[in-house]
């Protein structure tokens, strides 16, 4: 373990997955909420719901290495769910190997919405709290990521952890009927909006809506709830 190891958070929410990482050591996750791939060296894994049943908190309760990726439909992962909605979606199954306890767990006292989280070894071994786990430039990412969700816009998002694999600062893209729209917390050649933490949330995210409505509105997709 190095400090530098990259560590995905992922969300487990219900108990029978829970029992697939625990019992047959494998995670799965929708290749269209990673699409540049599974980068990272270990895996950590944020409890709610049914498999948060009988904890005193939802949290990070868990941490694997991983140990192998493949891409599969959800039918061939989940057999026993072939009448589920995204039985025909792409996932990938990720194979694990020394699963460790996280003693504490790392807590969400903010109800922070949690969906993937990149963050490093050494942020996540002295993370007390989910918002422990971000850089400053990927939490201002996060943010705006966030509320341009609450807008009904899907951005693209990009993490410091992943720059080795993409050559990109933090930063998030919206893809519009005429281009991408580009708000990158390193300025340069290609930016649109430039991600500079003086600059208050509401300006930055007036002068993303402005680059998106010039760029023909953003394409319009479902953004699907149930993973």
């Amino acid at each position: 373990m190095y400090p530098d190891d990259r560590v995905l958070v992922g969300v487990i929410n219900r108990k029978r997955d829970l029992q697939f990482l625990l019992d047959e050591n494998w995670y799965r996750i929708p290749r269209d909420k990673l699409p540049r791939g599974v980068y990272t060296e270990y895996i950590a894994f944020f409890l709610s719901g049914s498999a948060a049943k009988g904890r005193d908190t939802t949290g990070v309760y868990y941490c694997a290495e991983r140990s192998g990726v493949e891409l599969l439909y959800r039918r061939d992962i989940l057999p026993h769910e072939s009448q589920h909605g995204r039985a025909n979606d792409v996932y990938y199954k990720v194979a694990l190997k020394n699963i460790m306890a996280r003693i504490p767990p790392i807590t969400n006292p903010t109800r922070r919405s949690i969906s993937f989280v990149h963050t490093t070894w050494d942020r996540f071994i002295h993370a007390r709290h989910i918002l422990d786990l971000y850089s400053t430039s990927d939490y201002y990412v996060d943010r705006i990521y966030h509320a341009l969700r609450d807008a009904r816009v899907r951005p693209e998002r990009y993490w410091s952890t992943e720059y080795r694999e993409t050559g990109y600062a933090p930063q998030v893209r919206i893809l519009c009927e005429n281009g991408t729209v580009v708000a990158s917390t390193q300025a340069g050649q290609g930016v649109d909006v430039y991600l500079e933490a003086a600059i208050p949330e509401d300006e930055i995210l007036a002068k993303i809506r402005a680059q998106i409505a010039s760029k023909g509105g953003p394409v319009t997709i479902n953004i699907p709830h149930e993973l």
